[in-house]
This record gives C-alpha cells, sequence and structure tokens, in this order.
C-alpha cells in the first residue's frame, strides 16, 4: 500500500464519526470574463435571504474577486491556517449579510507540498465549516488548469457558467472534454450545472443549455442539469463597475431576481443527498493527496 492509500484511509476512518452537513457547490468557467466570481457572491447573497448559512471558499487565486465584491480585506487566508497556526474559523472573513469567505492567498502553491501531517490538519479542522454553514461555495479559478479539474473532479455538485458567445461554449465544451477525459473523474458523483449568463432571452439561456448538454451527451456519454440563466442588465453592469454585489445594490433589478429564482432552484431542485453531502473535508483531501 503506498503513502497516499495509507494517507486516504486514516482520513476516512477519522471522518467516519464526523457528519457532514454542509452542502457544496463548485463555480467555474471555460474562461475568464464571463461572470463566474460574480454568480458565485450573488447565489451567496440570495441563499444567505433563504436563511442559510454561507461560506465562500476563493479559490481563484491571486485575484480575489470575492473580497473586491464584498469590499472586505481579510486579515487572514489559508497559508496563515495551515503555515502559521490559525484556526480555520479565525481565517474566516465577514463580509455582507454575515457571509464569510475564505482567501486562498496567493501562497497557496505551498499547498502542493504538504506533509502527511499538515494534510490530516487541514483535512480534519476543514470539518468545523460544517458545524457553521449550510452552504459551502467554491469558487475556481477560470479555465482549464490542472487546479481547476482537480476542484471540480472533487467536488459533489458543479455549476458551470457560460454565455451565448460561440467562444464560450467552446471553451466551456473544452472544460468538460478535459473533465470526462480524466480518469479520475466519476460522472455518476458529480451534478454538473449549467448556468446561462448574459442572454437576452430565456429562450437563448435555454439554447446554451442544449448546445452543451447535446454536444456531452453525444461525445462524453454524460449529462448535464440546467439550473437557469441570468439576463443581461445594465443594472448588474453598473454594480460591477462600482465592485457591489448587484443582489444588494438593486436587489430589484432583474438579474438580481435571476440569481434568486437560481439559488431557489438549487434549493428546491432534485438533489441526491448520496452525491452532495461528501464533506467540504472529502474535497480538500481528493485535491491535496496525490498518488
Amino acid at each position: 500500500m503506498d503513502q497516499a492509500q495509507q494517507l486516504r484511509n486514516v482520513i476516512k476512518m477519522r471522518n467516519q464519526n464526523i457528519q457532514n452537513t454542509a452542502r457544496v457547490v463548485t463555480v467555474t468557467s471555460g474562461k475568464g470574463g464571463v461572470g463566474k466570481s460574480n454568480l458565485a457572491v450573488n447565489l451567496a447573497v440570495q441563499l444567505r435571504k433563504a436563511n442559510k448559512r454561507v461560506i465562500i471558499f476563493d479559490a481563484d487565486f491571486g485575484l480575489s474577486n470575492v473580497e473586491v465584491m464584498f469590499d472586505a480585506i481579510p486579515q487572514y487566508n489559508l497559508s496563515d491556517f495551515v503555515f502559521r497556526g490559525k484556526s480555520i474559523k479565525e481565517i474566516i472573513t465577514k463580509g455582507p449579510m454575515d457571509i464569510g469567505f475564505i482567501s486562498g492567498g496567493s501562497s497557496i502553491v505551498g499547498l502542493n507540498n504538504l506533509t502527511r501531517e499538515q494534510i490530516i490538519y487541514l483535512v480534519n479542522s476543514i470539518n468545523e465549516l460544517n458545524e457553521i454553514a449550510d452552504f459551502i461555495i467554491i469558487d475556481t479559478g477560470a479555465g482549464i488548469s490542472d487546479q481547476v479539474l482537480e476542484f471540480v473532479m472533487a467536488s459533489p455538485e458543479v455549476i458551470l457558467v457560460s454565455t451565448p458567445e460561440p467562444s464560450s461554449l467552446t471553451d466551456a465544451y473544452s472544460l468538460l472534454k478535459a473533465l470526462y477525459s480524466n480518469p479520475y473523474f466519476s460522472p455518476d458523483g458529480t451534478t454538473i450545472h449549467v448556468v446561462s449568463n448574459r442572454v437576452r432571452t430565456m429562450q437563448e439561456g435555454e439554447a446554451v443549455y442544449n448546445k452543451l448538454n447535446t454536444v456531452v451527451a453525444q461525445f462524453l456519454r454524460g449529462s448535464l442539469n440546467y439550473l437557469g440563466a441570468v439576463p443581461q442588465d445594465i443594472m448588474l453592469e453598473k454594480a460591477v463597475r462600482q465592485q457591489k454585489t448587484v443582489s444588494l445594490f438593486e436587489p430589484k433589478s432583474k438579474s438580481a431576481r435571476a440569481f434568486e429564482v437560481l439559488a431557489g432552484n438549487l434549493l428546491n431542485g432534485t438533489h441526491d443527498s448520496t452525491q452532495a453531502y461528501w464533506g467540504i473535508s472529502q474535497i480538500f483531501s481528493n485535491i491535496f493527496i496525490k498518488g
């Protein structure tokens, strides 16, 4: 038995007696600039309005989009937790409506070289988030990097954001193709939701989903779930320019209402608990245990 497998077994045994309650959703996209982080933040706000406790993990390392839109500068980040002795709760920064977020920090590359003891400490400590959150939203980087694929493969639920632009659709499919071709990806254990962003009509939003789902079914033998669409909205553009969250800045705007619908679909849609409640600690163990 190799060292990585031994480590997996240790973590599995330690997690058997821990009740995982937080629902983990990873938000990603095939390229930047399609509104991925904006969706993650607005979805968090709408879930909070539905009385759900929410924590965002900003895994878009180096860009800090979440803290910009929440206008909150974190005192600590994930590196402080792993390397400088801070507790997992100490590195949570409070945003609006008491939404918490964790910044990955710029020195995240050090996490690729964690020791066995550090990984076990990280995984077991992260279980504490289940006590204080109903939803944990992971905002990944954009594109098809190994880091993005690791988060997506390790997550029970994924929201893939695309716009109607041909280049966005192509990039979204490229990400899905890379995902399905990875031997460690389990289609049966992952629900992939599609959100169509910046659409002119609801029909255009459905068309984005249909195009992606058709090629995934034909060439990858998989299937996607349609979560909904966010319309092109001048108020959303205004909020982004002012580094604001439109669901708070203009809660009656058509985009804010669309985010509310998305949150409702996520809460009320079909949901297999055997898939979706792996727990945040299992996701991090899948990412950082190699071999």
